[in-house]
Protein backbone atom coordinates (compact mmCIF):
# COMPACT_ATOMS: atom_id res chain seq x y z
CA UNK A 1 0.00 0.00 0.00
CA UNK A 2 1.54 3.34 -0.70
CA UNK A 3 2.42 5.44 2.04
CA UNK A 4 2.15 9.25 2.81
CA UNK A 5 5.02 11.54 4.18
CA UNK A 6 5.24 10.31 7.67
CA UNK A 7 5.31 6.77 6.43
CA UNK A 8 1.68 5.89 7.86
CA UNK A 9 -0.62 3.88 5.13
CA UNK A 10 -1.86 6.28 3.07
CA UNK A 11 -5.67 6.29 2.76
CA UNK A 12 -7.02 5.89 -0.73
CA UNK A 13 -8.74 8.27 -2.09
CA UNK A 14 -12.63 8.23 -0.81
CA UNK A 15 -14.30 11.08 -3.01
CA UNK A 16 -14.56 12.00 -6.54
CA UNK A 17 -13.55 15.65 -7.42
CA UNK A 18 -16.36 16.96 -6.86
CA UNK A 19 -17.16 15.40 -3.54
CA UNK A 20 -14.04 16.83 -2.31
CA UNK A 21 -15.05 20.01 -3.61
CA UNK A 22 -18.34 19.64 -1.21
CA UNK A 23 -15.97 18.07 1.66
CA UNK A 24 -14.20 21.67 1.29
CA UNK A 25 -17.00 23.86 1.28
CA UNK A 26 -18.42 22.21 4.45
CA UNK A 27 -15.34 22.76 5.84
CA UNK A 28 -14.83 26.35 5.13
CA UNK A 29 -18.73 27.11 6.53
CA UNK A 30 -17.73 25.37 9.50
CA UNK A 31 -14.42 27.22 9.61
CA UNK A 32 -16.64 30.64 9.10
CA UNK A 33 -19.36 29.72 11.30
CA UNK A 34 -19.80 32.48 13.92
CA UNK A 35 -17.22 34.84 12.11
CA UNK A 36 -18.06 38.33 10.36
CA UNK A 37 -16.24 39.62 7.53
CA UNK A 38 -13.58 37.02 7.71
CA UNK A 39 -14.65 34.87 4.21
CA UNK A 40 -11.25 35.95 2.51
CA UNK A 41 -9.18 34.88 5.51
CA UNK A 42 -10.35 31.80 6.33
CA UNK A 43 -10.60 30.92 2.74
CA UNK A 44 -6.99 31.56 2.26
CA UNK A 45 -5.65 30.14 5.55
CA UNK A 46 -7.45 26.89 4.32
CA UNK A 47 -5.85 26.91 0.66
CA UNK A 48 -2.86 27.62 2.25
CA UNK A 49 -2.85 24.81 3.97
CA UNK A 50 -3.94 22.56 1.38
CA UNK A 51 -0.99 23.18 -0.84
CA UNK A 52 1.31 23.04 1.78
CA UNK A 53 2.22 26.27 2.71
CA UNK A 54 1.64 28.85 5.49
CA UNK A 55 -0.30 32.00 5.85
CA UNK A 56 0.57 35.78 7.18
CA UNK A 57 -2.80 37.14 8.70
CA UNK A 58 -1.49 40.99 9.83
CA UNK A 59 -3.96 43.20 11.83
CA UNK A 60 -4.60 44.43 15.42
CA UNK A 61 -5.12 42.30 18.51
CA UNK A 62 -8.99 41.30 18.65
CA UNK A 63 -9.73 40.47 15.15
CA UNK A 64 -9.90 36.85 15.54
CA UNK A 65 -6.34 35.67 13.66
CA UNK A 66 -5.92 33.10 16.63
CA UNK A 67 -9.45 31.90 16.19
CA UNK A 68 -8.74 31.16 12.03
CA UNK A 69 -5.79 29.30 13.29
CA UNK A 70 -7.71 26.82 15.54
CA UNK A 71 -11.04 25.85 12.86
CA UNK A 72 -7.79 25.68 10.66
CA UNK A 73 -6.61 23.22 12.64
CA UNK A 74 -10.20 21.23 12.99
CA UNK A 75 -10.43 20.59 9.30
CA UNK A 76 -7.47 18.20 9.66
CA UNK A 77 -7.70 14.50 11.26
CA UNK A 78 -6.86 15.02 14.90
CA UNK A 79 -3.11 15.82 15.32
CA UNK A 80 -1.44 18.47 17.39
CA UNK A 81 -1.97 22.14 17.35
CA UNK A 82 0.68 23.88 18.69
CA UNK A 83 0.33 28.26 19.18
CA UNK A 84 2.55 30.11 21.01
CA UNK A 85 3.13 33.88 21.44
CA UNK A 86 6.86 35.38 20.51
CA UNK A 87 8.68 38.00 21.78
CA UNK A 88 11.87 39.41 21.94
CA UNK A 89 12.82 37.41 24.98
CA UNK A 90 11.53 34.34 23.41
CA UNK A 91 14.01 31.02 23.54
CA UNK A 92 14.11 28.01 21.25
CA UNK A 93 12.98 25.71 23.85
CA UNK A 94 9.52 27.49 23.84
CA UNK A 95 8.76 26.54 20.16
CA UNK A 96 11.13 23.28 19.93
CA UNK A 97 11.21 21.99 23.38
CA UNK A 98 13.71 21.65 26.37
CA UNK A 99 16.96 19.76 25.96
CA UNK A 100 16.69 15.65 27.22
CA UNK A 101 18.70 15.52 30.40
CA UNK A 102 18.89 11.92 30.18
CA UNK A 103 20.06 12.76 25.97
CA UNK A 104 22.72 15.07 27.55
CA UNK A 105 23.91 12.55 30.35
CA UNK A 106 24.75 10.32 26.80
CA UNK A 107 26.54 13.24 25.03
CA UNK A 108 23.77 13.31 22.87
CA UNK A 109 21.87 16.98 22.32
CA UNK A 110 18.52 16.43 21.71
CA UNK A 111 15.19 18.05 22.64
CA UNK A 112 11.75 16.44 23.52
CA UNK A 113 9.80 18.36 21.32
CA UNK A 114 6.70 16.55 22.11
CA UNK A 115 3.40 19.06 22.10
CA UNK A 116 5.69 21.34 20.68
CA UNK A 117 5.97 22.97 17.43
CA UNK A 118 8.07 19.85 15.96
CA UNK A 119 4.99 17.19 15.82
CA UNK A 120 2.40 19.85 15.51
CA UNK A 121 0.46 19.47 12.68
CA UNK A 122 -1.41 23.63 12.72
CA UNK A 123 0.83 25.94 14.85
CA UNK A 124 -0.08 29.45 14.98
CA UNK A 125 2.62 32.05 15.73
CA UNK A 126 1.72 35.04 17.20
CA UNK A 127 3.94 38.11 16.87
CA UNK A 128 5.96 35.73 14.92
CA UNK A 129 8.32 38.58 13.31
CA UNK A 130 9.86 39.17 17.61
CA UNK A 131 11.77 35.66 16.27
CA UNK A 132 15.15 36.24 17.31
CA UNK A 133 17.88 34.92 15.36
CA UNK A 134 18.37 32.22 17.84
CA UNK A 135 14.90 30.73 16.97
CA UNK A 136 15.22 31.84 13.38
CA UNK A 137 16.89 29.50 11.47
CA UNK A 138 15.43 26.38 13.00
CA UNK A 139 11.84 28.33 12.08
CA UNK A 140 13.20 28.34 8.33
CA UNK A 141 13.98 24.68 7.72
CA UNK A 142 11.15 23.80 9.49
CA UNK A 143 8.66 26.13 7.48
CA UNK A 144 10.51 25.51 4.00
CA UNK A 145 11.52 21.98 4.20
CA UNK A 146 8.89 20.40 6.63
CA UNK A 147 12.12 18.99 8.97
CA UNK A 148 13.52 19.86 11.92
CA UNK A 149 17.31 19.02 12.88
CA UNK A 150 17.20 17.25 16.54
CA UNK A 151 20.55 16.71 17.72
CA UNK A 152 22.25 15.01 15.21
CA UNK A 153 19.37 13.43 13.16
CA UNK A 154 16.94 15.78 11.07
CA UNK A 155 13.66 14.46 11.23
CA UNK A 156 10.49 14.73 8.84
CA UNK A 157 7.17 16.96 10.87
CA UNK A 158 4.03 16.49 10.71
CA UNK A 159 3.68 19.73 10.31
CA UNK A 160 0.55 20.91 7.50
CA UNK A 161 0.46 24.74 7.80
CA UNK A 162 1.74 27.41 9.90
CA UNK A 163 -0.86 30.71 10.46
CA UNK A 164 1.63 33.76 11.17
CA UNK A 165 0.37 36.86 12.75
CA UNK A 166 1.84 40.21 13.45
CA UNK A 167 0.95 43.45 14.41
CA UNK A 168 3.24 44.84 11.78
CA UNK A 169 5.50 44.03 9.18
CA UNK A 170 9.09 43.37 9.53
CA UNK A 171 11.54 46.01 9.44
CA UNK A 172 14.40 43.87 9.78
CA UNK A 173 16.17 42.50 6.73
CA UNK A 174 16.93 39.36 9.06
CA UNK A 175 13.40 38.73 8.97
CA UNK A 176 13.11 38.74 5.29
CA UNK A 177 13.31 35.39 4.36
CA UNK A 178 11.05 34.17 7.35
CA UNK A 179 8.05 36.92 5.54
CA UNK A 180 8.81 35.44 2.62
CA UNK A 181 8.19 31.55 3.80
CA UNK A 182 3.74 33.08 3.51
CA UNK A 183 2.35 32.54 0.66
CA UNK A 184 -0.53 34.03 1.62
CA UNK A 185 -1.10 37.01 3.19
CA UNK A 186 -4.20 39.41 4.65
CA UNK A 187 -5.10 42.80 6.48
CA UNK A 188 -7.20 41.31 9.09
CA UNK A 189 -9.05 44.27 10.09
CA UNK A 190 -12.09 44.92 12.93
CA UNK A 191 -15.45 44.58 11.72
CA UNK A 192 -16.84 47.58 10.29
CA UNK A 193 -19.60 49.84 11.21
CA UNK A 194 -22.00 48.31 8.69
CA UNK A 195 -21.73 45.05 10.48
CA UNK A 196 -20.74 46.41 14.32
CA UNK A 197 -24.79 45.44 15.53
CA UNK A 198 -24.01 42.03 14.07
CA UNK A 199 -21.21 41.54 15.71
CA UNK A 200 -22.48 42.63 19.15
CA UNK A 201 -25.63 40.16 18.58
CA UNK A 202 -23.10 37.47 17.37
CA UNK A 203 -24.00 34.11 18.42
CA UNK A 204 -20.66 32.01 19.71
CA UNK A 205 -21.41 28.73 19.21
CA UNK A 206 -19.19 26.81 17.23
CA UNK A 207 -19.64 24.31 14.61
CA UNK A 208 -17.24 21.77 14.33
CA UNK A 209 -16.30 19.97 11.03
CA UNK A 210 -17.95 15.94 10.82
CA UNK A 211 -15.00 13.23 11.07
CA UNK A 212 -15.65 12.28 7.89
CA UNK A 213 -15.28 15.63 6.06
CA UNK A 214 -11.28 16.02 8.21
CA UNK A 215 -8.50 15.54 5.89
CA UNK A 216 -5.95 13.73 6.37
CA UNK A 217 -2.16 13.91 5.77
CA UNK A 218 -2.62 11.33 2.63
CA UNK A 219 -5.65 13.59 1.47
CA UNK A 220 -3.59 16.56 1.85
CA UNK A 221 -0.58 14.62 -0.34
CA UNK A 222 -3.06 13.46 -3.03
CA UNK A 223 -4.85 16.90 -3.42
CA UNK A 224 -0.87 18.15 -4.36
CA UNK A 225 0.01 15.29 -6.55
CA UNK A 226 -3.17 15.74 -8.39
CA UNK A 227 -3.17 19.37 -8.93
CA UNK A 228 0.84 19.04 -9.86
CA UNK A 229 -0.53 17.79 -13.30
CA UNK A 230 -3.19 20.85 -13.92
CA UNK A 231 -2.19 23.06 -16.87
CA UNK A 232 -2.41 26.16 -16.98
CA UNK A 233 -4.83 27.88 -19.27
CA UNK A 234 -3.89 30.21 -22.51
CA UNK A 235 -5.57 33.50 -20.76
CA UNK A 236 -3.87 32.60 -17.24
CA UNK A 237 -0.59 31.70 -18.77
CA UNK A 238 -1.17 35.29 -20.65
CA UNK A 239 -1.43 37.31 -17.70
CA UNK A 240 1.09 35.91 -15.60
CA UNK A 241 3.68 36.50 -18.04
CA UNK A 242 2.01 40.45 -18.38
CA UNK A 243 2.17 40.55 -14.54
CA UNK A 244 5.44 40.49 -13.86
CA UNK A 245 7.31 43.08 -15.93
CA UNK A 246 4.32 44.99 -14.69
CA UNK A 247 5.46 44.37 -11.28
CA UNK A 248 9.24 44.88 -12.33
CA UNK A 249 7.79 48.76 -13.07
CA UNK A 250 6.32 49.45 -10.18
CA UNK A 251 9.07 48.29 -8.21
CA UNK A 252 7.48 45.44 -6.72
CA UNK A 253 9.94 42.55 -6.21
CA UNK A 254 8.68 38.65 -6.46
CA UNK A 255 11.66 35.97 -5.73
CA UNK A 256 11.47 33.06 -8.03
CA UNK A 257 11.02 30.76 -5.05
CA UNK A 258 8.00 32.57 -4.60
CA UNK A 259 6.33 32.39 -8.31
CA UNK A 260 6.74 28.45 -8.39
CA UNK A 261 4.97 28.68 -4.79
CA UNK A 262 1.89 30.86 -6.33
CA UNK A 263 1.85 28.80 -9.00
CA UNK A 264 1.52 25.59 -7.07
CA UNK A 265 -1.11 27.39 -4.89
CA UNK A 266 -3.28 28.11 -8.57
CA UNK A 267 -2.89 25.25 -9.10
CA UNK A 268 -4.54 23.55 -6.05
CA UNK A 269 -7.11 26.13 -6.32
CA UNK A 270 -8.27 24.91 -9.45
CA UNK A 271 -7.79 21.22 -8.62
CA UNK A 272 -10.07 21.31 -5.37
CA UNK A 273 -12.85 23.78 -7.25
CA UNK A 274 -12.88 20.48 -9.86
CA UNK A 275 -11.83 21.95 -12.71
CA UNK A 276 -9.13 20.97 -15.19
CA UNK A 277 -7.19 24.19 -15.55
CA UNK A 278 -6.11 27.10 -14.06
CA UNK A 279 -8.52 29.39 -15.29
CA UNK A 280 -8.17 33.43 -15.43
CA UNK A 281 -10.57 33.53 -12.41
CA UNK A 282 -8.41 31.65 -10.33
CA UNK A 283 -5.23 34.25 -10.86
CA UNK A 284 -7.59 36.58 -8.61
CA UNK A 285 -5.76 34.82 -5.63
CA UNK A 286 -2.53 36.44 -6.61
CA UNK A 287 -3.48 39.74 -5.09
CA UNK A 288 -2.84 38.01 -1.31
CA UNK A 289 0.30 36.77 -2.77
CA UNK A 290 2.67 38.91 -4.54
CA UNK A 291 2.62 42.35 -2.25
CA UNK A 292 4.87 43.21 0.25
CA UNK A 293 3.24 46.20 1.59
CA UNK A 294 -0.40 47.14 1.75
CA UNK A 295 0.03 49.88 -0.75
CA UNK A 296 1.67 46.83 -2.93
CA UNK A 297 -1.47 45.05 -2.41
CA UNK A 298 -3.71 48.01 -4.10
CA UNK A 299 -1.32 47.93 -7.21
CA UNK A 300 -1.87 44.58 -7.99
CA UNK A 301 -5.17 44.21 -7.27
CA UNK A 302 -6.13 47.07 -9.43
CA UNK A 303 -4.13 45.79 -11.99
CA UNK A 304 -5.95 42.36 -12.19
CA UNK A 305 -9.05 44.17 -11.82
CA UNK A 306 -8.48 45.39 -14.91
CA UNK A 307 -7.49 42.35 -16.50
CA UNK A 308 -9.69 39.57 -15.49
CA UNK A 309 -12.50 38.44 -17.01
CA UNK A 310 -11.80 41.03 -19.98
CA UNK A 311 -10.08 39.52 -22.04
CA UNK A 312 -6.28 40.00 -22.65
CA UNK A 313 -7.46 42.72 -25.29
CA UNK A 314 -9.17 44.78 -23.34
CA UNK A 315 -6.59 48.04 -22.73
CA UNK A 316 -8.22 51.09 -22.44
CA UNK A 317 -5.74 53.40 -22.56
CA UNK A 318 -4.41 52.02 -25.70
CA UNK A 319 -8.07 51.74 -26.92
CA UNK A 320 -8.83 55.26 -25.79
CA UNK A 321 -5.58 56.93 -27.80
CA UNK A 322 -6.57 54.86 -31.12
CA UNK A 323 -10.17 55.80 -31.41
CA UNK A 324 -9.03 60.16 -29.98
CA UNK A 325 -6.01 59.31 -32.92
CA UNK A 326 -9.11 58.39 -35.72
CA UNK A 327 -11.54 60.50 -34.35
CA UNK A 328 -8.19 63.59 -35.03
CA UNK A 329 -7.21 61.97 -38.43
CA UNK A 330 -11.33 62.26 -39.74
CA UNK A 331 -11.55 65.80 -38.20
CA UNK A 332 -8.05 66.87 -40.66
CA UNK A 333 -9.45 65.27 -43.25
CA UNK A 334 -13.13 66.78 -43.41
CA UNK A 335 -11.11 70.41 -42.74
CA UNK A 336 -8.56 69.82 -44.86
CA UNK A 337 -8.41 72.50 -47.92
CA UNK A 338 -6.42 72.91 -50.86
CA UNK A 339 -5.30 76.32 -53.11
CA UNK A 340 -7.14 76.66 -55.91
CA UNK A 341 -5.50 76.90 -58.95
CA UNK A 342 -6.13 78.43 -62.58
CA UNK A 343 -6.26 76.54 -65.75
CA UNK A 344 -1.94 77.04 -66.09
CA UNK A 345 -1.55 75.69 -62.76
CA UNK A 346 -1.00 78.90 -60.96
CA UNK A 347 -2.22 79.76 -57.18
CA UNK A 348 -4.86 81.79 -56.99
CA UNK A 349 -5.52 84.07 -54.45
CA UNK A 350 -8.85 86.73 -53.33
CA UNK A 351 -8.31 90.70 -54.20
CA UNK A 352 -9.87 93.33 -51.70
CA UNK A 353 -12.40 93.01 -54.26
CA UNK A 354 -13.17 89.84 -54.21
CA UNK A 355 -11.68 89.19 -57.55
CA UNK A 356 -9.77 85.71 -57.63
CA UNK A 357 -6.07 86.90 -58.71
CA UNK A 358 -2.88 85.31 -59.15
CA UNK A 359 -0.91 88.08 -57.40
CA UNK A 360 -0.59 86.62 -53.20
CA UNK A 361 -0.29 90.41 -52.56
CA UNK A 362 -1.08 93.98 -53.66
CA UNK A 363 0.13 97.53 -52.94
CA UNK A 364 -1.64 101.16 -53.51
CA UNK A 365 -0.82 104.73 -52.96
CA UNK A 366 -2.14 105.46 -49.16
CA UNK A 367 -4.87 107.94 -48.51
CA UNK A 368 -6.14 109.70 -45.64
CA UNK A 369 -10.34 111.46 -46.05
CA UNK A 370 -9.37 111.57 -49.67
CA UNK A 371 -5.97 113.24 -50.04
CA UNK A 372 -2.75 111.53 -51.40
CA UNK A 373 -0.50 110.82 -48.21
CA UNK A 374 2.95 110.81 -48.76
CA UNK A 375 7.19 110.59 -46.69
CA UNK A 376 8.44 112.69 -45.04
CA UNK A 377 12.01 113.78 -46.78
CA UNK A 378 14.78 110.75 -46.12
CA UNK A 379 17.16 112.36 -43.23
CA UNK A 380 13.83 111.15 -40.38
CA UNK A 381 14.31 108.32 -38.93
CA UNK A 382 10.29 107.54 -39.47
CA UNK A 383 9.82 108.36 -42.88
CA UNK A 384 5.83 106.70 -42.77
CA UNK A 385 4.88 108.74 -39.62
CA UNK A 386 3.92 105.28 -38.09
CA UNK A 387 2.36 104.10 -41.37
CA UNK A 388 -0.04 107.48 -40.91
CA UNK A 389 1.94 109.89 -43.59
CA UNK A 390 1.44 113.26 -44.48
CA UNK A 391 -0.76 114.90 -46.49
CA UNK A 392 0.94 117.43 -48.61
CA UNK A 393 -0.61 120.16 -46.29
CA UNK A 394 1.57 118.65 -43.20
CA UNK A 395 4.24 117.78 -44.90
CA UNK A 396 4.33 121.81 -46.54
CA UNK A 397 4.40 122.63 -42.74
CA UNK A 398 6.56 120.35 -40.86
CA UNK A 399 9.48 119.91 -43.68
CA UNK A 400 9.66 122.98 -46.30
CA UNK A 401 10.21 126.41 -46.25
CA UNK A 402 6.93 128.43 -45.72
CA UNK A 403 8.03 131.02 -48.80
CA UNK A 404 10.36 129.28 -51.12
CA UNK A 405 8.59 125.74 -50.47
CA UNK A 406 12.10 123.72 -50.58
CA UNK A 407 13.74 121.36 -48.55
CA UNK A 408 17.59 120.29 -48.51
CA UNK A 409 17.98 117.35 -49.87
CA UNK A 410 20.91 115.08 -50.31
CA UNK A 411 22.75 118.22 -50.80
CA UNK A 412 20.32 119.93 -53.30
CA UNK A 413 17.59 122.14 -52.74
CA UNK A 414 14.14 120.38 -54.16
CA UNK A 415 10.37 122.28 -54.72
CA UNK A 416 7.60 120.44 -52.71
CA UNK A 417 6.24 120.22 -56.34
CA UNK A 418 9.02 118.02 -57.60
CA UNK A 419 9.35 116.35 -54.12
CA UNK A 420 5.41 115.30 -54.44
CA UNK A 421 5.62 114.33 -58.50
CA UNK A 422 8.59 111.70 -57.28
CA UNK A 423 6.42 107.97 -56.70
CA UNK A 424 8.94 107.22 -54.17
CA UNK A 425 7.97 109.48 -51.93
CA UNK A 426 4.35 108.45 -51.65
CA UNK A 427 3.29 106.40 -48.70
CA UNK A 428 2.35 102.60 -50.43
CA UNK A 429 -0.30 100.35 -48.40
CA UNK A 430 0.67 96.88 -48.72
CA UNK A 431 -2.76 93.80 -49.07
CA UNK A 432 -1.98 90.29 -48.50
CA UNK A 433 -4.14 88.63 -50.93
CA UNK A 434 -5.88 85.58 -48.99
CA UNK A 435 -5.41 82.44 -50.75
CA UNK A 436 -8.72 80.87 -52.69
CA UNK A 437 -9.17 77.56 -51.09
CA UNK A 438 -11.59 74.76 -51.49
CA UNK A 439 -12.40 71.08 -49.49
CA UNK A 440 -9.80 68.42 -50.55
CA UNK A 441 -10.61 66.63 -52.82
CA UNK A 442 -8.96 63.19 -51.17
CA UNK A 443 -7.92 60.03 -53.51
CA UNK A 444 -10.23 57.78 -53.18
CA UNK A 445 -7.71 54.99 -52.29
CA UNK A 446 -6.92 57.03 -49.15
CA UNK A 447 -10.53 57.46 -48.18
CA UNK A 448 -10.96 53.68 -49.10
CA UNK A 449 -7.74 52.81 -46.80
CA UNK A 450 -9.54 54.96 -44.20
CA UNK A 451 -12.84 53.32 -44.18
CA UNK A 452 -11.24 49.61 -44.04
CA UNK A 453 -8.65 50.20 -41.38
CA UNK A 454 -11.34 51.47 -39.13
CA UNK A 455 -13.76 49.10 -40.06
CA UNK A 456 -10.99 46.67 -39.07
CA UNK A 457 -11.10 48.64 -35.75
CA UNK A 458 -14.61 48.74 -35.45
CA UNK A 459 -14.54 44.88 -35.64
CA UNK A 460 -12.24 44.35 -33.11
CA UNK A 461 -14.33 46.38 -30.73
CA UNK A 462 -16.68 44.17 -31.47
CA UNK A 463 -15.24 41.17 -30.76
CA UNK A 464 -13.98 42.65 -27.61
CA UNK A 465 -17.43 43.81 -26.54
CA UNK A 466 -18.60 39.85 -26.75
CA UNK A 467 -15.63 38.72 -24.93
CA UNK A 468 -16.55 41.27 -22.03
CA UNK A 469 -20.05 40.08 -22.01
CA UNK A 470 -19.21 36.85 -21.87
CA UNK A 471 -17.23 37.38 -19.43
CA UNK A 472 -19.99 39.55 -17.19
CA UNK A 473 -22.26 36.19 -17.87
CA UNK A 474 -19.87 33.44 -16.89
CA UNK A 475 -19.21 35.36 -13.59
CA UNK A 476 -21.85 33.71 -11.73
CA UNK A 477 -21.05 30.07 -13.55
CA UNK A 478 -17.33 30.45 -13.30
CA UNK A 479 -17.25 32.07 -9.56
CA UNK A 480 -20.61 31.21 -8.20
CA UNK A 481 -19.71 28.15 -6.45
CA UNK A 482 -15.84 28.91 -6.47
CA UNK A 483 -14.37 27.65 -3.33
CA UNK A 484 -11.41 30.60 -3.05
CA UNK A 485 -13.32 33.60 -4.30
CA UNK A 486 -15.20 35.09 -1.89
CA UNK A 487 -18.85 36.70 -2.41
CA UNK A 488 -17.21 40.34 -1.93
CA UNK A 489 -15.02 39.46 -4.70
CA UNK A 490 -17.81 38.26 -7.15
CA UNK A 491 -19.45 41.66 -6.51
CA UNK A 492 -16.29 43.39 -7.53
CA UNK A 493 -15.68 41.45 -10.76
CA UNK A 494 -19.16 42.01 -12.04
CA UNK A 495 -19.33 45.83 -11.08
CA UNK A 496 -15.47 45.75 -13.02
CA UNK A 497 -17.38 44.22 -15.63
CA UNK A 498 -20.20 45.99 -15.98
CA UNK A 499 -17.76 49.62 -16.12
CA UNK A 500 -16.14 47.66 -19.00
CA UNK A 501 -18.92 46.77 -20.62
CA UNK A 502 -19.66 50.31 -20.38
CA UNK A 503 -16.48 51.96 -21.57
CA UNK A 504 -16.54 49.44 -24.23
CA UNK A 505 -20.09 50.51 -25.77
CA UNK A 506 -18.70 54.19 -25.80
CA UNK A 507 -15.92 53.35 -27.29
CA UNK A 508 -17.94 51.21 -30.22
CA UNK A 509 -20.26 54.28 -30.37
CA UNK A 510 -17.41 56.67 -30.68
CA UNK A 511 -16.01 54.52 -33.93
CA UNK A 512 -18.98 54.12 -35.80
CA UNK A 513 -18.99 57.70 -35.75
CA UNK A 514 -16.00 57.56 -37.19
CA UNK A 515 -16.52 55.01 -39.87
CA UNK A 516 -19.95 56.49 -40.76
CA UNK A 517 -18.24 59.57 -41.76
CA UNK A 518 -15.60 58.00 -44.06
CA UNK A 519 -18.61 55.93 -45.79
CA UNK A 520 -19.84 59.07 -46.61
CA UNK A 521 -17.09 60.16 -48.53
CA UNK A 522 -16.39 57.55 -49.84
CA UNK A 523 -19.72 57.63 -51.25
CA UNK A 524 -19.76 60.90 -52.17
CA UNK A 525 -19.79 61.96 -55.91
CA UNK A 526 -16.57 63.54 -57.13
CA UNK A 527 -17.08 66.84 -57.92
CA UNK A 528 -16.41 68.29 -62.23
CA UNK A 529 -15.57 71.46 -61.11
CA UNK A 530 -12.90 73.53 -63.54
CA UNK A 531 -10.19 74.93 -62.36
CA UNK A 532 -11.16 78.75 -62.31
CA UNK A 533 -9.75 81.50 -64.32
CA UNK A 534 -7.85 84.61 -62.87
CA UNK A 535 -10.58 86.90 -63.17
CA UNK A 536 -13.10 84.94 -61.42
CA UNK A 537 -15.73 86.71 -59.51
CA UNK A 538 -16.08 84.37 -56.11
CA UNK A 539 -19.87 83.72 -55.73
Amino acid sequence: MEKDRLGAPAVSPRTTATSLKSRLARLLSCMQSGLIERETATRLTLLAALSGEHSLLIGPPGTAKSVLARRLHLAFEPGHYFERLLTRFSVPEELFGPLSIKALENDRYQRLTERYLPTANIAFLDEVFKANSAILNTLLTLLNEGEFDNGDCRVKVPLIAVVGASNELPADDDLQALYDRFICRYNVQAVSDDNFVALLELDEENIEPADSDRLSHAEVDAIQTGAQALPLSADALTLLKALRPYLATQNIVVSDRRWRKVLKLLKVAAHTNAQSEVSLWDCCLLEHCLWNTPAEQDVIQQWLSRQIGAGSGFKTERLEKLIATWESTLKADQSSQTQIRNQQGQDLYLSRDGIQTTAGSEQEWARRDGLALYLSPPDQDDRSNGQRGYTERELTENFFDQHYQQCHIDGHWQHIDQYLAEPANRLIHHHQNSPCMEATRHPASLIRGRLEESQKLASDIEVLQQSVEQGYDAIERALGQHLWISAAYIASARQTLSDKLQQVSAFKQRLQLVVDAYQHLADKPKSSTRPLSSSSKIA
